[in-house]
């Protein structure tokens, strides 16, 4: 997190930007401030390219006009984020974005893997996320843009779950009473845990781990699905 500097005229103009987008969508109270590595996305492209496309562009680096990563500024939010990029203000609400996480290697050192965040914004504009190497607190903005979506989004999505719908995670889906990928599928007091790593999604169903072929970079907001996995397990269970 960024500590106090002294100001300059264009800082204090852009952070007036930033707080008036801020007030516009009711973001709350802003609780921190980050520089990381930002590219908005085409949303035509992407629309015509479908998710999959989407996710090759961040994971592989299509050619795009916007495919580098630009200085950014990360103001968060009690209700969600800006991300100020050459000269634009993206606003994120948590409770409407979608996140989906990809690894991605830095471009000046392929060896070195970090995490890469791809965000819709309140215009439906993709914007990409990921750390500065010279920044150590690209683990501390993710973990609050985990815990801000999974907060604003769990209710809504229990209340979904409550009348009898079915939530989708890219091919997995859940509801009340069951969660599925395909043709398979498995009542909650058989799910005992969900694994991510390395890029992949599993599940212990009867003690016994199944993946279901979804990578983590297929699968928006794949926190919130842990967040709802591991709820029902707790109350399938017993535990508080």
């Amino acid at each position: 997190m960024t500590g106090p500097t002294r100001r300059t005229r264009s800082d204090e103009l852009l952070l007036a930007r930033i707080s008036a987008a801020a007030g516009r969508e009711h973001l709350g109270r802003r609780r921190a401030t980050y520089a990381g590595a930002a590219h908005t996305a085409h949303a035509r492209a992407l629309r015509d390219r479908g998710i999959r496309g989407l996710l090759a562009f961040v994971r592989y680096g299509m050619p795009s006009a916007t495919n580098a990563h630009d200085d950014a500024r990360l103001d968060l939010y009690d209700h969600g984020m800006t991300v100020a990029v050459k000269g634009r203000i993206h606003v994120v609400r948590y409770d409407t974005t979608s996140v989906f996480q990809t690894n991605t290697p830095h471009s000046h050192d392929a060896a070195h893997v970090g995490t890469a965040y791809t965000l819709t914004d309140v215009d439906g504009e993709r914007i990409v996320l990921r750390g500065r190497p010279e920044h150590g607190d690209a683990a501390e903005w993710r973990s609050e843009i985990q815990s801000g979506v999974t907060r604003a989004q769990l209710p809504r999505a229990l209340a979904a779950l409550d009348k009898g719908e079915r939530l989708t995670f890219g091919g997995i889906w859940l509801t009340r009473e069951e969660i599925g990928y395909g043709e398979a599928r498995a009542r909650w007091p058989q799910v005992r845990n969900i694994w991510i790593r390395k890029g992949a999604v599993k599940l212990d169903i009867d003690g016994a781990w199944h993946e279901p072929g979804s990578r983590v970079s297929e699968i928006p907001n794949l926190f919130l699905l842990r967040a709802l996995v591991e709820l029902f397990h707790r109350d399938v269970n017993g535990s508080v």
